[in-house]
């Protein structure tokens, strides 16, 4: 999953369910003038097409691979085939699996348009890094100030007062397009209550499957992957 790569467009029927593992998926909303703004972010605990085992078939955004890396595609009628058949206890595993997580990934989505609403560009940019960080193996992430500000549906000179801000408090180091996270704490610390609010939620639903080997397991021994 290369980084910038639109994986589906807006109400574009999905053929694939992903289920990113070093990858970072971004759902954005995109307005007919081409302005953009992330309504939630997918990575390593979850998985890219709720629309697939929801009945709907198609989502009203985008989705676009925020950072680079891998994951496991899954032809959807596959998934589909599945949860319709039933079959037995790691069947019900799976679909009750998929359903929390799409509980998890609702709170987001509310939790992101409320914050874009009443917090700071930089409460939400440190908002924005702690979810990633959440889904990254490292505190580096690779991203230009133009798509943060794509993500964030802010100005550009927005995000770079922003970082700038969090650069001098020690909490970031940000040249080129790589921001590295110097002090997690203070980073929690200087977000709004919306990232809080995510995690504990995203922690209460899946504290006992979320483990990224127990359920890319549960997903490879089940499914069949392509």
């Amino acid at each position: 999953m290369p980084l910038g790569a639109v994986l589906y467009e807006s109400g574009c029927a999905q053929q694939y369910v992903y289920f990113p593992t070093t990858a970072i998926i971004s759902l954005l909303y995109v307005m007919e003038d081409g302005a953009s703004a992330e309504i939630a972010v997918v990575g390593n605990e979850g998985v890219l097409g709720v629309a697939v085992f929801m009945g709907g078939n198609t989502m009203p955004n985008r989705a676009v691979v925020q950072s680079g890396g891998y994951g496991y595609r899954l032809k959807a009628t596959l998934l589909k085939d599945e949860i319709e058949r039933g079959g037995g206890r790691r069947a019900a595993t799976l679909q009750q699996l998929l359903l929390r997580y799409s509980q998890a990934l609702i709170t987001q989505m509310a939790q992101t348009a409320v914050c874009n609403r009443h917090h700071s560009v930089e409460q939400q940019l440190c908002r924005w890094l702690l979810l990633s960080l959440d889904r990254l193996e490292s505190n580096e992430l690779v991203m230009t100030q133009e798509l943060i500000a794509n993500m964030l549906g802010v100005r550009r000179e927005g995000v770079t007062v922003a970082a700038g801000n969090l650069q001098r408090a020690g909490l970031i180091r940000y040249s080129r397009g790589h921001i590295v996270v110097l002090d997690r704490p203070g980073l929690e610390k200087a977000a709004c209550e919306c990232y809080a609010v995510v995690k504990l939620e995203c922690d209460r639903l899946l504290s006992d499957m979320s483990q990224v080997g127990k359920h890319q397991a549960n997903v490879q021994q089940y499914l069949r992957i392509n």
